[in-house]
């Protein structure tokens, strides 16, 4: 029998700054991660709070000169995560960094431009042109204004369908040309930078959407496009109305704040439960037509439910979420980056820090990086989708080589 290789020496860290000044933020984080390091990067994932973006292409320089590194993505947010804690509404800095010895890592700017051949996302190296590494994975901050990432994620779902892309969208940015991207010393106003890692690392996606069900999950009989207009052969609107009359008291005040809709990711399953659909908004009803309107497009025979998110359902879902991966991964993971919605932290739960802290409650100290996100990217039910109010974390996990 052939012993099996030692695991390759991965290293991982990390570090948050808040500061009156964001070139000093960036030199702290730099100096404190490098000195958990040990040793030159060989990725980098910067994150810088939005009030930086004047002086972003500085900041990126800074860092890769500090870091001694190009292997550098990033972008400008609103808030920032880090260990334990979540920065919002200040200026700061987020810095993980890593060592990763037999990973194949290949950053990317892409770019959406519409040709004579139609619409396409262009900025791809010509070694995967062709074709995607077995079992890649991408992570991946674009700008909302500029770049249509569930265009990448639906052909990544049909080209690649045992790669894994997780990360979010640059916030903070109002209008634009406000968001600010990096790469390398490079920064962008537009598209999405990525970085592709594959070879002996895994990279374990968990997306915990903060949603839970409501009555029970129903047929779509008629629809068009983003207008679901018949439930269980009934109208729509009739079928949500008698759900509602029927709630208590509590949970009718919940659908009045927000209603969600989701559809069940693999239709092959016995039973459907929570984290068995992708949630979406409803955004608008029709009662004399009967209809209700979904921020995605349905079709006919598809399975939903209604769904509702409050906070006690999403601290649940997303401790429920973290034990079984605990339970999942032996070792634990050695690192982790959070992508979390901007509209969680304090706009959703009572006390600071929630998502940071709850992953430091189930993995300790581990580092962590991350920033809250105006639309977050991760799989459910196998497949690749952009969320909301979502947080979307990427854990890594060193394999053994064979």
């Amino acid at each position: 029998m052939t012993a099996a290789s030692p695991k390759p020496s991965f290293r991982f860290a990390s570090a948050l700054t808040a500061s009156p000044g964001i070139r000093q933020a960036v030199r702290d984080v730099c100096a404190q991660a490098s000195r958990e390091l040990g040793e030159r990067p060989d990725l980098a994932l910067l994150f810088l709070s939005a009030d930086a973006a004047g002086v972003a292409e500085d900041m990126a320089k800074l860092a890769c000169q500090l870091l001694d590194t190009e292997y550098l993505i990033g972008c400008t947010a609103e808030s920032l995560v880090g260990r334990h804690c979540e920065v919002e509404g200040q200026t700061a800095a987020s810095l993980w960094i890593a060592r990763l010895p037999e990973v194949r890592v290949e950053p990317v700017h892409l770019v959406f431009e519409t040709t004579p051949d139609g619409a396409t996302i262009l900025g791809w190296p010509d070694s995967l042109l062709d074709g995607w590494p077995n079992e890649a994975s991408l992570l991946l901050m674009g700008d909302p204004f500029s770049f249509p990432v569930e265009m990448l994620l639906e052909e990544a779902n049909q080209r690649h369908p045992d790669s894994t892309l997780v990360g979010g969208m640059s916030s903070g940015g109002v209008v634009p040309g406000n968001n600010r991207l990096f790469l390398g010393p490079q920064t962008f106003d537009h598209g999405a930078v990525a970085v592709m890692l594959s070879g002996p690392l895994r990279v374990r996606p968990l997306v915990s959407q903060g949603c839970r069900p409501i009555g029970e999950p129903l047929v779509i009989t008629r629809a068009e496009r983003n207008v679901v207009q018949e439930l269980g052969g009934k109208p729509a609107f009739e079928q949500l109305d008698t759900l509602f009359g029927n709630l208590p008291t509590c949970e009718q005040n919940l659908v009045n704040r927000g209603l969600h809709l989701g559809r069940v990711v693999d239709e092959y399953q016995e039973r459907f439960e929570q984290g068995d659909f992708l949630v979406r908004n409803v955004v608008g009803f029709d009662p004399d037509a009967g209809s209700i309107v979904v921020s995605d497009y349905l079709r006919v025979g598809q399975t939903v439910q209604f769904h509702v998110r409050d906070a006690q359902t999403a601290d649940a879902e997303l401790r429920q979420m973290l034990a079984a991966a605990a339970r999942r991964i032996t070792p634990s993971p050695a690192a982790a980056l959070a992508f979390t919605c901007n509209g969680r932290g304090t706009r959703l739960f009572t006390q600071p820090h929630h998502d940071a802290a709850a992953i430091g409650q189930v993995w300790g100290d581990i580092p962590l990086a991350g920033f809250f996100a105006a639309g977050e990217i991760g799989p459910v039910g196998g497949m690749n989708f952009l969320h909301g109010f979502t947080a979307s974390i990427a854990l890594f996990e060193p394999l053994t080589n064979p």
